[in-house]
């Protein structure tokens, strides 16, 4: 089982949150759907690894996750981006970066020591200021509904290009998360339909098994053989 040992905001404007957990036995586990990019260090049989993980269009099953791991994760906010792996390559798919040592790993021609959860923002701060951080402004304009002097179909492009999914889809991603947080505070299949905006129970559930992997039913009984991947506090983008 993975233990979600804490999770926190960052100072960095490009991340939204940075968080830690470990693992305590080999259990099922089931990465649900997400819009974003996020940088993982993984500590497991005595080796340190970083991994770029792009977005995931659908929930997928990772079988048994290994025991005795230790994650850190920096998920990054919607557009933003790692230069040399821009999220539309990284679309349901991760890209580890090699190990330069013990220690740390190479990242455009140098290398650069593991972060962890303490120095994580100023690990964030390094790759902006080196200009492998970046982020898509017309990204965020575009989730907020506000209005931009790009043509629609500049916006879609450049969200694609930056984020590996359509704005529909990050919508639609978004929302079966905040419908499965719902599901998972008591909220009953009902309220959860009319609170997400879905147009019945059988949307609903249509959504979930494909963006989530479980039924609401399996969600709200926590009947399902499988964990799910940690679900932060969210509302669907505008």
């Amino acid at each position: 089982m993975i233990i979600f040992d804490e999770e926190r905001l960052s100072d960095s404007p490009l991340v939204e949150r940075i968080w830690r957990c470990h693992s305590e036995g080999a259990d099922p586990f089931l990465s649900i759907a997400e819009s974003r990019c996020e940088l993982v260090v993984t500590k497991l049989s005595g080796q340190t690894t970083l991994t770029v993980r792009g977005p995931e269009t659908r929930a997928t099953s990772f079988g048994e996750c290994p025991a005795d791991g230790e994650w850190l994760g920096i998920r990054l906010k919607p557009g933003a981006f790692l230069e040399p792996f821009p999220a539309s390559m990284l679309v349901n798919t991760t890209a580890p970066l090699p190990n330069a040592s013990d220690t740390s790993f190479w990242l455009a021609g140098s290398a650069w020591q593991f972060p962890n959860y303490e120095n994580a923002d100023t690990f964030v701060e390094r790759l902006t200021r080196a200009g492998l951080l970046l982020y898509e402004g017309a990204v965020g304009e575009a989730l907020d509904g506000r209005l931009t002097d790009l043509s629609l179909r500049s916006v879609q492009r450049r969200f694609l290009q930056a984020t590996g999914v359509t704005q529909s889809m990050a919508r639609q991603i978004e929302r079966a998360r905040y419908a499965t947080l719902l599901l998972r505070q008591g909220a009953s299949i009902a309220d959860v339909t009319f609170a997400a905006g879905y147009f019945d129970q059988s949307h609903l559930t249509r959504s979930l098994k494909y963006y989530i992997g479980q039924t609401p039913a399996q969600i709200s009984e926590n009947s399902h053989p499988e964990q799910l991947s940690f679900l932060y506090k969210t509302i669907p983008f505008c």
